[in-house]
């Protein structure tokens, strides 16, 4: 396609038709000039294309396909070629399906366990979001398919998510909410962003254009286009004027009228429809170019690939007296519907329509014979007394039971949040029963976000699936029976209880205003600035084999923020059999003018040993990794100082450390008024010489007998005069410091400092 030729031969009309869809899937085309609508679809972890017969059918109404973990789990595998080829796989798929743009992958933070939708997102943690993230746009672009990140940006609830306004400050905002996307859009260049329903700060996110254009364009350098959410769209010219280039699904040409009148009446400049249209046109052009006639889809192929990819995902939590693997020669129970049939992906616009679904129950057969007992229903949560009798009689029957719980859609999806943080009542007191009369008791969850778990020092191992995807029950049974080492991390921390989350006194927000309080302290953050008890910490996993690290190497000790660190550690297996572990880094700042996290993560690696192998894993860290936002500069920024490296197997886990010092360049904007204190006159460069008057004049306050005025009082005073505003000495003075001096004092301090430290 020439676009600059077709951007020259379009009506005003029709440049206003180009940015809205033609249906709930579609966009528009021209065809006097050549350009052809391409269709867009769901999902991050399968593709849900809708039937082109039945355009109007429901959400669970798609073509076959292949449903791979949900991104609750995905995150866990912290393995960025392994979610490279999860991408790889729905690419092709897209190809094979003519799909032109794939709706994800959504790495929206993990503020709080009750958002409905945290299935389908990473992280409590932006680094990890947004690096996993990367990898999946990686994959399907690789495919020469476009990817579409989303939501963009704070969507961290379901309550009113299409008209809550999310008020977090501006380092909040950038050190968390738009940190978990920058990485992906900088590195992966996703071909589009879709934007979220909620406002920002007063501002929807359709119409924001500090969010779509200050920040995603102007200073990350996005060049794609921006497509809203379905029906997220309020003032359409101000969407436009704002960087919101797509409007999905169709307005059936009532947006499209008020573009046009909008551009005819100067309220919306021909410059920027032109903008929004060129970028429609760019991504209609990609697929013209890249459409992949010879695309096959080997729906078996990638069912296998779903199984392998759950299995790396999966997290063991406990794993008491070594009680899995489970020994094949003993008899075992399979407990709870799950096991027949499982929970393997959540409810909403994200629900695949698998080919086929394997569950545990039939997954086992390969390896033993295991008995089976329902448990509990999942049509609502009632206890029924004849199915857990029924269980806890075979559970005394047999030498180890697994129990198969999680959340059903009634308890999460998305369009609601979760009341609370709890199993069903139902499957609590059937793993409270089953455990009572079975010691060797494993508790196998399915579930999209943190569970209480009440029952935890009744039952001897755990095992997080998440929503495993339709594999999920092969994936199992090969970690429950050994022939796979779980090796998943947890991408998020399990709270003790749901009070403990630092998002509990405001979440969901109060009307259409949530608050965002907590600040940058969200998940481990959090719990570990507080020194909190949690059930299990960020990071956390553990495996059938055992590693020792060793030998962390600086290879500086001093250096610029100008210049990038590397280090190295050496990991050995030390176990018996195969296993992956996540080499972890952490970053601390030890001492910082602002609040700032115990530690936060800057670097992973996922690596594959053999019993007695070792390897040497080497990162890279640049001033990104030491720095924090700063509000003033409205930019990243390091501050002088000692850094701690720390590297471990999870948040609370750390095995190594080491210090290094790094030297800013940065400045930061200074200006001294009457107000300024004389304390931070202080810490300037020579700073007493300004205001050695004012000193000498506080000083006389401590003058006189010293055990009279006594230890406590003569630090009370010393405090007060690094506390005190400038402006204060002329009372304290007896008027020998004058308003004009201290005006003197800061105009000095000014011309010297240039507004800047």
């Amino acid at each position: 396609m020439n676009i600059k030729h077709i951007m020259s031969k379009l009506t005003l009309e029709e440049k206003a038709s180009l940015l809205s869809g033609s249906d709930f899937w579609h966009t528009k085309s021209v065809e006097r000039l050549g350009v052809p609508q391409i269709m867009v679809s769901d999902g991050p972890h399968g593709l849900r294309k809708q039937r082109v017969d039945d355009d109007g059918a429901g959400v669970n109404q798609s073509i076959e396909a292949v449903c791979f973990p949900s991104a609750c789990a995905l995150a866990c595998s912290f393995d960025r070629d392994l979610i490279f080829r999860l991408g790889q796989a729905l690419g092709n798929e897209c190809q094979a399906e003519n799909v032109g743009v794939l709706l994800g992958p959504g790495t929206n933070i993990k503020r709080s366990p009750l958002c409905g939708r945290n299935f389908e997102y990473f992280s409590e943690d932006p680094y990890l979001a947004s690096n996993i993230a990367a990898s999946h746009i990686k994959g399907v672009q690789s495919k020469k398919v476009g990817s579409s990140l989303k939501h963009f940006a704070a969507n961290n609830q379901e309550n009113r998510r299409m008209s809550v306004s999310a008020e977090i400050d501006e380092r909040t905002l950038h050190e968390i909410y738009l940190a978990a996307f920058e990485t992906a859009v900088r590195e992966a260049r996703p071909q589009t962003v879709m934007c979220s329903y909620n406002k920002i700060n007063g501002v929807y996110s359709s119409q924001n254009k500090y969010l779509l254009t200050d920040v995603l364009r102007d200073k990350w350098g996005f060049d794609g286009l921006v497509v809203s959410d379905w029906g997220a769209v309020c003032d359409r010219p101000q969407g436009v004027a704002a960087g919101l280039d797509l409007e999905m699904p169709s307005s059936h040409g009532v947006n499209d009228a008020k573009i046009v009148e909008a551009v005819k009446n100067g309220t919306l400049s021909k410059e920027d429809l032109d903008k929004a249209v060129e970028n429609v046109l760019k991504l209609v052009d990609s697929y013209v170019q890249n459409h992949d006639d010879d695309a096959v889809w080997d729906k078996n192929a990638d069912h296998a690939l779903a199984v392998d990819i759950a299995s790396q995902c999966m997290v063991l939590l406990k794993n008491d007296d070594r009680i899995l693997p489970l020994q094949k020669n003993r008899k075992i129970a399979f407990i709870g519907k799950f096991a027949e049939k499982p929970r393997y992906q959540g409810g909403g616009s994200s629900h695949i329509n698998s080919f086929k679904v394997t569950s545990a129950l039939f997954a086992a057969e390969k390896y033993t014979n295991v008995s089976y007992a329902q448990g509990y229903g999942t049509d609502d949560d009632v206890i029924d007394t004849a199915l857990i009798n029924e269980a806890v009689e075979l559970a005394k029957n047999s030498d180890t039971a697994v129990i198969f719980a999680g959340l059903t859609d009634l308890f999460e999806s998305e369009g609601f949040d979760r009341k609370h943080m709890g199993l069903p009542e139902c499957q609590n007191e059937l793993i409270r029963r089953v455990a009572a009369v079975q010691p060797d008791t494993v508790v196998v969850l399915h579930n999209g976000s943190p569970v209480e778990m009440p029952w935890i020092e009744n039952v001897k191992g755990i095992l997080e699936t998440y929503l495993g995807g339709q594999g999920v029950g092969e994936a199992v049974c090969d970690i429950l029976f050994g022939r796979i080492n779980p090796s998943g991390k947890l991408a998020e921390t399990f709270p003790k209880k749901l009070s403990d989350n630092p998002s509990f006194l405001n979440f969901p927000g109060d009307g259409d205003t949530v608050r965002y309080s907590e600040g940058i302290f969200v998940g481990y953050r959090y719990y570990d600035y507080k020194d909190m008890d949690v059930l299990f910490p960020f990071g956390h996993g553990l495996s059938y084999t055992t590693f020792s690290y060793s030998d962390l190497k600086l290879y500086a000790k001093n250096i610029t923020d100008r210049d990038s660190l590397t280090l190295s550690v050496t990991v050995r297996n030390t176990g018996h059999v195969a296993g992956r572990e996540v080499v972890q880094l952490y970053v601390r700042d030890v001492e910082s003018s602002v609040v700032r996290p115990v530690k936060e993560l800057k670097g992973f690696e996922k690596i594959e040993l053999a019993p007695g192998e070792s390897k040497v894993i080497v990162f890279t860290l640049d001033k990104r990794a030491f720095s924090f936002y700063n509000d003033k500069t409205h930019d990243w920024f390091v501050e002088s100082g000692d850094f701690e490296i720390m590297i471990g197997s999870s948040s609370r886990d750390i095995k190594l450390s080491s210090s290094i010092h790094v030297e800013s360049s940065d400045k930061v904007p200074f200006v001294c008024t009457p107000d300024t204190t004389m304390g931070d006159i202080m810490k300037l460069k020579n700073g007493v010489k300004y205001i050695e008057k004012l000193v000498g004049e506080f000083s006389k306050n401590l003058e006189g007998d010293g055990a009279e005025l006594g230890e406590a009082t003569r630090l009370m005073m010393e405090a007060q005069m690094r506390d005190n505003p400038l402006h204060v000495m002329v009372s304290f003075s007896d008027e020998k410091i004058t308003h004009e001096e201290i005006a003197e004092i800061c105009d000095k301090v000014n011309a010297d400092f240039k507004g800047q430290i």
